[in-house]
């Protein structure tokens, strides 16, 4: 039962997801001519010794579209197979999403591409969703940038709980060994 609701509600976070990268990426102009050279390019992604106990994750094979935006190709083929192709290794989902929530990178091996890779890199690096703005074009601005401060304040709080959790799980896993 597990995994047909895991296959039924994966696609539509993933869809979801690329909805988000597109308006981030949207909002900021450079990021889309950053992209734009590359249109018809694939990027893939690839979890290495991911947990057993865990349903698989979904393919992730996107497309650059000419107007420098992503598009999710689940049935584009192999992710292995694209132009600029990224390794993750997902040993340890909970450091590694503690690791993401305080702001840091998830190590990857990337090959392919140089272009491609360089430019994906510089916007990892340089685009950030700008929420307070997005907030006030919905609501009053003040308002937005009250939501946004306590916002930030919760993802604090959970970056904090998260690394708290890995921190435990790593000294568990050590203890056991």
């Amino acid at each position: 039962m597990f995994r047909s609701l895991q296959a039924l509600l994966a696609p539509a976070l993933v869809e979801r997801m690329v909805l988000m990268a597109n308006h981030v990426l949207a909002s900021e102009p450079v990021a889309t001519e950053r992209l734009r050279p590359h249109a018809g390019r694939s990027i893939g992604v690839e979890w290495t010794e991911w947990p057993g106990l865990l349903p698989a994750p979904p393919v992730l094979l996107f497309h650059v579209t000419p107007a420098g935006l992503l598009e999710w190709t689940p049935d584009g083929g192999a992710p292995a197979l694209a132009d600029l192709v990224m390794r993750i290794d997902a040993r340890r989902p909970l450091e590694m999403l503690a690791q993401v929530a305080a702001g840091g990178r998830v190590p990857m091996e990337v090959q392919g591409d140089a272009a491609l890779a360089a430019d994906v890199n510089w916007l990892v690096d340089n685009v950030r969703w700008d929420v307070e703005a997005d907030l006030a074009r919905v609501i009053d601005p003040r308002l937005a940038h009250e939501v946004a401060g306590v916002s930030r304040a919760l993802v604090k709080g959970l970056r904090f709980a998260l690394s708290t959790g890995a921190g435990w799980a790593a000294r568990w896993r050590a203890g056991r060994t």
